[in-house]
C-alpha cells in the first residue's frame, strides 16, 4: 500500500529491463562482427523481412502521401497557401512520415513474427540443441536477423518515399487541379539531400530496434504457447514505442 515502494520497484524493474536489452545489444553487435558468418540465414532473413513487407510498405506509404495532400491542402486554403502542398508532403513523407509509418508496419508485421518464432523455438528446446550442436544462438538467429532488419529497412523507406509522393502527387493533380510539371519541379527543387538522407539513418536505427525487440522478447521467451504469445505482443508494443522515443531524439539532432 505504499506509494513510493510501488514507484521504487517500479522503477527498478524498469532499469533491469534497460539494463537486460542493452546487454543483449550488445551481444548481437558483436555476434554481428565475429565469424562465423550464416549468409544463408541472413540472405533468407531479407528476403522475409524486406520482399515480403513491400506490398503492405506501399499501399500504407500510398494512402498516407494522398490523405497527406488531402490535409495540407484543406489547412492552406484557409491562408491562400495551396501551392506548398508538394513542398510539404515530400517534406513530410521523406523526413517524418515514410521512415515512422514504415517502421511501425514493420514492428507490427516483423517484431511479432521474430518474437513468436523463437519464442516457439525456445519453447520446444530447440535453442538449447543449438548449444549442444557448439552452435552459439547469437550467431546463428539473433544476428542474420538484426543485420537484415537494418540492411533492408532503409530500402524499404525510400521505396515508401517515392510512393508516398507519388500519391500526394496523384490526388493534387487529379483531385486538386495541380498542373503536374509545376508538381513535380516544386517537390525536386525542394527537397535537399540532407532531407533523403535524415530518413535513411532513422530507417536503419528503426530496422535494429524492431528486429531487436523481436529477438529479444522471443529469446527469453517463457511459459509456452501463452508465453510465445505475451512475447510477440511484448515486442509490437516495445518496437512501436521505441520507434517513437528514437525518432524524437534523432529529429531534435538532425535539427
Amino acid at each position: 500500500m505504499n506509494p513510493f515502494r510501488a514507484i521504487g520497484a517500479g522503477l527498478l524493474a524498469l532499469l533491469r529491463s534497460a539494463g537486460a536489452v542493452a546487454l543483449f545489444a550488445g551481444h548481437a553487435l558483436a555476434a554481428m562482427v565475429r565469424p562465423p558468418y550464416f549468409g544463408g540465414q541472413l540472405l533468407q532473413q531479407l528476403i522475409k523481412i524486406g520482399f515480403l513487407s513491400l506490398p503492405v510498405v506501399g499501399l500504407t506509404a500510398l494512402f498516407t502521401g494522398a490523405a497527406l495532400a488531402l490535409n495540407i491542402y484543406t489547412g492552406g486554403s484557409r491562408f491562400n497557401a495551396e501551392s506548398f502542398v508538394p513542398n510539404i508532403v515530400a517534406m513530410g513523407i521523406v523526413r517524418e512520415l515514410g521512415p515512422v509509418i514504415a517502421a511501425l508496419m514493420l514492428a507490427g508485421r516483423v517484431s511479432s513474427g521474430i518474437a513468436a518464432e523463437i519464442g516457439a523455438m525456445r519453447a520446444t528446446e530447440q535453442i538449447d540443441a543449438l548449444h549442444t550442436l557448439a552452435t552459439d544462438p547469437m550467431r546463428y538467429l539473433i544476428a542474420p536477423r538484426v543485420l537484415a532488419g537494418v540492411l533492408v529497412l532503409p530500402i524499404l523507406v525510400a521505396t515508401a518515399d517515392i510512393i508516398g509522393i507519388y500519391g500526394g502527387y496523384l490526388v493534387s493533380v487529379h483531385s486538386l487541379d495541380f498542373n503536374p510539371t509545376i508538381y513535380v519541379r516544386n517537390t525536386w527543387d525542394f527537397l535537399e539531400t540532407w532531407d533523403i538522407i535524415s530518413g535513411l539513418i532513422k530507417a536503419a536505427v528503426f530496422g535494429f530496434i524492431l528486429t531487436l525487440m523481436g529477438c529479444y522478447h522471443g529469446y527469453y521467451a517463457q511459459g509456452g504457447a501463452q508465453g510465445v504469445g505475451r512475447a510477440a505482443t511484448n515486442a509490437v508494443v516495445a518496437a512501436a514505442v521505441l520507434i517513437f522515443a528514437a525518432n524524437y531524439l534523432l529529429t531534435s539532432l538532425f535539427v
